[in-house]
Order: C-alpha cells, then sequence, then structure tokens
C-alpha cells in the first residue's frame, strides 16, 4: 500500500492506545478511532514495510459494540481513547488483554490462565469517577488562555468545558480560572519559550469526606490569582456539596514536560485533604501518589487483603507503598507491615497516616525498593523476614533485582498489582523461575473508557524449588 491509498478494512482488535487493528494482504493496518467489528473506508496516512496507518473516510459497518461517545471533544483529546466501545465490551477486552500477557509473556498456558482468571471488576456507573484531574494551560489561536487537555502524542490543547470522567465540580474550576486569566491578563505558560506563568491546574477530590484540593503549577514563585480565586473556589465547591479545603501553588520552573516541581506553597487552608478507604483515613497533598478511582480502589485493596490471608501473625513488606495505602489497609490485620517508596514526600504522609489511625505496627523506609530490600534484609534476615510480599509497581514493574531479593526471602504468598499486563507478564515468568506459581488472578477496571487494567494477582512459593 501507498500514502494516500483508499482502502476497505475490517476492524479485529484494539491497540494499547485505543486504535484498531486490521490486516490488508497480511499487512496490519492501524485506525484511530475504530473498534473491534467495524468495517471501515480508510485512506492510508503512512505506509512502513509491515503495517501502516490509516484514518476513517467513513465506516461502512458498525461494530454492534460501538455506541455513542458522551463526550464531544472524545475523537480529539488523548484521554478516553475507547469511549465509543460500549462498556461491557471495554471490560471483556481488557480481561482478555490480561489474559493475553500473562499467557504469552508469563509463560503459562492461555487455558490455563483462564481458569485461574476471577474475571474482571467494572464500575456500575462509569462517569464521574476520578477524584484528581489535571488540566495543561495554554494559548488558543487568538492568543487567549485555553485549558483542556492534551491530544493523543502531542501537546496541542483541547479546550474542555467539562470531563465525564471527572468530578463535575472541575467544570466550575476551569471556567473561573480562565475568567480570571482573561479579565486579568495572565500569561499562560508557553512550552517553546519557557515563558509565560500558568503551567497546570491540579485538582484532588475527596469522595468521601467532600473535600476539594486545587493547586495551580506556575513558572514562578508567586501568583496572586491564587489567592483572589479563593471565593470563586468555594463557591464552585458548594455547588456540588463539597469543602475548599486547600489552595496550593506549586513551583515548576523548569523547561521540562514534568507537571509538577518539588516545592509547593500553601495560599489557602491545609496542605492537603483527606480521603478514606474502608475504615481507614489518608492524608492527600498535591505531590502525593493515590488512586484516582475510589470506588474501584476499594474493590482492589479488599481483593489484596483477600489474596493476603492474613491470621494477625504475618510479618508483610509493602514495596512501592506510596502514601501507606496498601501498608495500612493491612496493618490491622497483620502482626507487621514494612512500606518502601522511594519518593520523600509519600513517606512522610504514610507515617503521618499511620499516627492519624493509631496504627503502631507500620514503618517505612524511604529508597528504591530494589536498593532498600536487600540492604535491610541482609543486615537483618530474622527482623526483616516475610510471610508475605505485595509489590504494586510502577508500569516498568519490578527491578530484577527486587525479584531475586524476594525470591530468596522465600515468602509464602506474594500478591502482585500491576498496572501494566506485560510487565506483569515479564515478572511472572521471572517468578515461575524462582519457584512461585500463579494462585488465582482478577483484573480491576480502575479506569473506564481508556486501555489502562490494573490487575492483582496471588503467587504462591512451591515447596522444594
Amino acid at each position: 500500500m501507498e500514502k494516500n491509498d483508499v482502502v476497505t478494512v475490517k476492524i479485529e482488535d484494539i491497540t494499547e492506545d485505543g486504535s484498531g487493528i486490521g490486516h490488508i494482504n497480511g499487512l496490519a493496518v492501524f485506525v484511530k478511532d475504530t473498534i473491534p467489528g467495524d468495517e471501515a473506508e480508510i485512506k492510508i496516512i503512512k505506509s512502513k514495510k509491515h503495517y501502516a496507518f490509516g484514518k476513517i473516510v467513513k465506516l461502512i459497518e458498525e461494530s454492534p459494540d460501538r455506541v455513542e461517545p458522551s463526550c464531544e471533544v472524545s475523537r480529539s483529546c488523548g484521554g478516553c481513547t475507547i469511549m465509543q466501545l460500549a462498556y461491557a465490551a471495554q471490560l471483556e477486552y481488557k480481561k482478555n488483554k490480561v489474559i493475553n500477557c500473562i499467557a504469552r509473556l508469563g509463560g503459562i498456558p492461555e487455558n490455563e490462565v483462564r481458569q485461574k482468571c476471577e474475571g474482571i471488576d467494572g464500575m456500575d456507573v462509569p462517569f464521574d469517577y476520578r477524584n484528581k484531574m489535571q488540566f495543561p494551560v495554554g494559548k488558543d489561536k487568538y492568543g487567549k488562555p485555553v485549558i483542556g487537555f492534551y491530544a493523543g502524542r502531542t501537546h496541542s490543547i483541547v479546550p474542555v468545558s467539562d470531563c465525564r470522567i471527572g468530578h463535575p465540580v472541575n467544570a466550575e474550576i476551569i471556567t473561573s480560572v480562565r475568567e480570571y486569566m482573561i479579565k486579568h491578563k495572565t500569561e499562560p505558560y508557553d512550552e517553546v519559550s519557557g515563558r509565560g506563568l500558568v503551567r497546570h491546574i491540579l485538582t484532588r477530590v475527596g469522595f468521601h469526606t467532600n473535600q476539594l484540593l486545587v493547586t495551580f503549577v506556575i513558572n514562578g514563585m508567586d501568583w496572586d490569582g491564587a489567592k483572589d480565586l479563593v471565593k470563586p473556589l468555594q463557591k464552585a465547591a458548594q455547588k456540588y456539596g463539597l469543602s475548599l479545603v486547600s489552595v496550593s501553588l506549586n513551583i515548576n520552573m523548569d523547561k521540562t514536560n514534568r507537571i509538577l516541581g518539588n516545592k509547593c506553597i500553601t495560599v489557602f487552608g491545609d496542605n492537603h485533604i483527606e480521603e478514606t478507604i474502608g475504615n481507614v483515613k489518608f492524608n492527600i497533598s498535591p505531590l502525593s501518589f493515590f488512586q484516582v478511582n475510589p470506588v474501584q480502589t476499594e474493590k482492589l485493596y479488599k481483593k489484596v487483603l483477600e489474596y493476603s490471608a492474613l491470621t494477625g501473625s504475618e510479618k508483610v513488606w509493602d514495596l512501592y507503598s506510596g502514601i501507606g495505602t496498601i501498608s495500612l489497609f493491612l496493618a490491622r490485620e497483620a502482626e507487621h507491615v514494612y512500606g518502601v517508596e522511594i519518593i520523600s514526600d509519600a513517606v512522610s504522609n504514610a507515617k503521618e497516616n499511620a499516627v492519624e489511625n493509631k496504627i503502631v505496627n507500620a514503618d517505612f523506609f524511604e529508597g528504591a525498593a530494589e536498593e532498600i530490600l536487600p540492604e535491610l534484609y541482609n543486615e537483618n534476615k530474622e527482623k526483616y523476614m516475610a510471610d508475605i510480599v505485595v509489590v504494586d509497581p510502577p508500569r516498568k514493574g519490578c527491578d530484577e533485582k527486587l525479584l531475586a531479593t524476594i525470591a530468596e526471602m522465600q515468602p509464602e504468598r506474594m500478591v502482585y498489582v500491576s498496572c501494566d499486563p506485560a510487565t506483569l507478564g515479564r515478572d511472572i515468568a521471572y517468578l515461575k523461575l524462582k519457584g512461585f506459581e500463579v494462585e488465582k488472578w482478577k483484573a480491576v477496571d480502575m479506569f473506564p473508557h481508556t486501555c489502562h487494567v490494573e490487575t492483582v494477582v496471588l503467587m504462591s512459593r512451591v515447596e522444594g524449588k
């Protein structure tokens, strides 16, 4: 095929970024905004030796799983890449993606992976679920402030007035900030020149506590607008039964794609909001990691607790522990929990959260898990042994050095919480070689209308290996 050729293709699958996959004469063709079951006339926009990219000219036949997206910018925004896929079909797609990765990369027969699958937990109402949003701020072609989301694979901002997967209060916040910036001629940040002041707006909502935190990421040391916007933000919060608890500035003066800088200045209220998971309360600051879907987080952590099968006598290691969410959830049922996290603020939050919840059997260490765990275990094997290890790594998965130490510790059980099925499959393959086997697993849909999925896997140590 050549560029600009117009061809017909039947879509069979979806890529990691939500593009449909079809084949023409054995050549894979990737087509944005299509889903399995679609038959489309497409125009080839790029052709390589073994694959090509196309864009829809027209849909010839719609998939039975196609629905009308409830967001008017879903096609241009880089967020909800599969909103046109019916929710039940989204869940099936995600479950099968995990099955494929565990089987193919983990080296386990597919029928065995399916037998050990406990299904996927979806949402009853898969909208308005995100408790954290980050909105980039820039200029439109007329030089006026624009607030929204980046278009897929670009840093071009798609203006939004609302987001169907975030809390409705965000629409009021976006409007208030945009109007203020226009009125006071506040310069948005420009990524090319590095000039301008306001870079991003970050919001967090405590779904169980009804508390709101707003952070303005700025290319400077101060902005009077943050104080001036307190009253409009309070009004927006009250409209949805929320209380504005914190307004802060995050200082990021580096010419970088990284959203947040390391320094936060509180200009109103506290430096954090509170949220609960089950009967555990957490303080969440602008820099803290906290799962973005509170409804599904509780399901996820209950599954971790179930798989851990605690009796009260176990020593548990929670690696990549963040602000202690899983650690403190488990500490009420274990003899002792050790958490390891590389982000200093998160470790401080975890210690504060332990005190806040009167939990005395949890200790937290700062540093890279692959460095801290081997160091402590080699220092005192009896003290730092593990009956159970829980890992919740970033997308890159676990460092091999860490997995080697876990295998040496020989815990009875290991609970792996994964946000990337591919690295999960890779790490399962390594752990199999070290004497662990997959007992069961379950997927949890933390991010409806996107291709992302969380998975909880229980692995047990096989005696004699």
